[in-house]
């Protein structure tokens, strides 16, 4: 069967789009600025390409001239604000800036996307010595207390039928056994509060709990520190009422007019972050 003209056209475009993005995921925390070289080298695709594609990426906005070479765009960042997760950060900031301002620990703020968290807010003290979480980095939610936080508040016996049977590992501390994991996790459950010792990295400890608005998880909130300076009962509780106030706004948020319901990050009508094919 020869292909048709618009299934042609579909699969061009399709193939243009993965090029596109190749390009713009080979920027990073250490590659903030890149020349067409190093952009083609990053992405594997030819010179030829990138110069195309960079020229139709400048005109939308996705990307900027920077000196020799290129930037994101504020384009994007116009676009990344205009999430219902960014939404959810904006009504959750004034809660994180009292937390972290009473505890002078690092308070983070992350979402579930299949078997990670993704960090959409992270406040930290000026000394602070690691620097895992950035906004907008993804996780595995097994090494993390806030991923626990968040993955604990499923239907743990269907998780456990999707969970893989080795889950990521990012220090040897790092819980990767996916039926001792569901146990690890009917703990949190039971215990109201999700810990990690050392298990997304070294020598730190942090302690996470779910944020629910009217039923459904929409994300979680973590405070963490170096492991020998221990986070006590105070923290503890410091961290539960902050995740009831972040709650609560976003409950008075979506009651004031019930189509905001859709601007969460997450509502009761979606299915379970990986069970979409």
């Amino acid at each position: 069967m020869t292909e048709s003209p618009s299934d042609s056209c579909s699969t061009e475009v399709a193939s243009i789009l993965n090029k596109a993005f190749d390009l713009l995921y080979s920027f990073n925390d250490s590659s903030r600025v890149m020349t067409l070289s190093e952009l083609a080298r990053a992405s594997g695709l030819p010179k030829s390409t990138v110069h195309r594609l960079l020229a139709r990426l400048v005109d939308l906005g996705a990307l900027e001239h920077h000196r020799s070479g290129y930037k994101l765009g504020l384009g994007l960042l116009q676009l990344g604000a205009t999430t219902p997760a960014a939404n959810m950060r904006d009504l959750s900031i004034p809660f994180l800036v009292a937390l972290q301002r009473w505890s002078g620990l690092t308070v983070t703020c992350a979402v579930l996307r299949d078997f990670d968290t993704v960090f959409i807010e992270r406040l930290a003290p000026l000394d602070e010595t690691f620097h895992l979480a950035r906004v907008g980095a993804r996780l595995p939610a097994n090494c993390t207390a806030i991923g626990k936080a968040l993955l604990a508040q499923e239907d743990l016996d269907d998780l456990a039928a999707f969970l893989p049977d080795r889950l990521p590992q990012l220090t040897p501390h790092s819980i990767t056994d996916s039926a001792e994991f569901v146990e690890h996790l009917r703990i949190v459950v039971k215990e109201g509060v999700a810990r990690e010792y050392g298990e997304a990295q070294l020598d730190l400890e942090s302690i996470g709990m779910p944020v629910v608005v009217n039923g459904m998880t929409v994300a979680a909130v973590a405070v963490s520190g170096p492991t020998h300076q221990p986070l006590g009962s105070r923290i503890e509780e410091a961290l539960r009422t902050t995740v009831r106030q972040m709650a609560a706004r976003g409950s008075e948020y979506v009651a004031c007019d019930r189509a905001r319901e859709r601007l969460m990050p997450r509502t009761i009508s979606d299915p379970a972050p990986w069970s979409v094919s």
